[in-house]
């Protein structure tokens, strides 16, 4: 594809961000909302990608900035809000542990309602919206309003960890499935209920989501129901962004390391064969070295 067809497509001619917004702008533009006139109602659930703002596809920075409001999560890069226009709306929707936060309830009403008077509403969530973003609620919601949607993918934090770290997911005679899997249950406040023994003896990769709180039990069930102590983990910590963080060990002492260097949310865990020729960053593999 020629570069003026990508430039086409993006409906600019030119990728480059924008400087971030001040704090000042943030608030005035969260401050709009007035409605237009004859708006037609449209949600665009939307990928952000796992942090980095140039992971974000070409349709989703278009939706952004057609955007009349959009609604999103924590830990979207600035550089993405201040791609859409200076009238829209801005909504801080995100969940964030120990502050108060709006409900999902209350976000799926300020979608329909938004839609109603404003026109294109992005509901812009981090990774892909269909990987554990609570989704299929919000589509329900817009859905049962007589609103019309669409979803568009992202860069999920799975394959985003992979390619920070250098591997692949899948390798053909020791990994031909993935497995994408919660590690936390949906209040957030306890370890998923799932079928440990088949996760165990599964010939995969396996990715847990939301996999801090609950590390050591994750480890200690898989270990438990047969899984190798001695295979590879990975925990990484922010994935894409510039705050990452890659901590590795084996399923038997992978939370313990995590709980010493102090990992926090958002973080992804990866088990498997395929993580041996993972390239883990020199202070972190000289620690996994001297810890061995």
């Amino acid at each position: 594809m020629s570069p003026g067809a990508v430039a086409a497509i993006a409906g600019t001619a030119s990728l480059s961000f924008p400087a971030p917004l001040t704090k000042e702008d943030v608030l005035t533009r969260r401050a709009k909302g007035a409605s237009p006139v004859n708006v037609r109602a449209f949600v665009s659930f939307v990928g952000a990608g796992p942090g980095d703002p140039e992971l974000i596809t070409l349709k989703a920075l278009r939706r952004l900035r057609e955007a009349d409001v959009v609604v999103h999560d924590r830990l979207i890069p600035q550089a993405l809000l201040a791609e859409a226009p200076a009238e829209a709306e801005i909504v801080d929707a995100g969940k964030t542990p120990g502050r108060p936060c709006m409900g999902q309830s209350q976000i799926n009403w300020l979608l329909i309602d938004r839609a109603r008077r404003r026109g294109r509403v992005v509901r812009l969530k981090g990774g892909d919206p269909a990987v554990f973003g609570r989704l299929a609620e919000e589509i329900d919601a817009v859905r049962a309003a007589g609103i019309d949607f669409e979803i568009v993918p992202g860069v999920t934090a799975a394959t985003a960890a992979a390619a920070r770290t250098g591997i692949s997911l899948t390798t053909r005679g020791h990994a031909s499935m993935l497995v994408l899997a919660t590690g936390s249950d949906h209040t957030g406040r306890g370890v998923a209920a799932l079928d440990w023994a088949l996760l165990a003896r599964a010939e995969a990769t396996l990715v847990f989501y939301m996999p801090v709180q609950g590390l050591e039990a994750i480890t200690t069930a898989l270990t438990a129901m047969g899984r190798d102590e001695r295979e590879r983990a990975l925990v990484v910590e922010r994935a894409g962004t510039l705050d990452e963080r890659v901590v590795a060990g084996r399923l038997g002492d992978i939370a313990a390391r995590c709980r010493e260097a102090g990992v926090a949310s958002p973080a992804v865990l990866l088990v498997g064969a395929t993580l041996d020729v993972a390239s883990v960053p020199r202070a972190v593999r000289h620690m996994a070295a001297t810890q061995a």
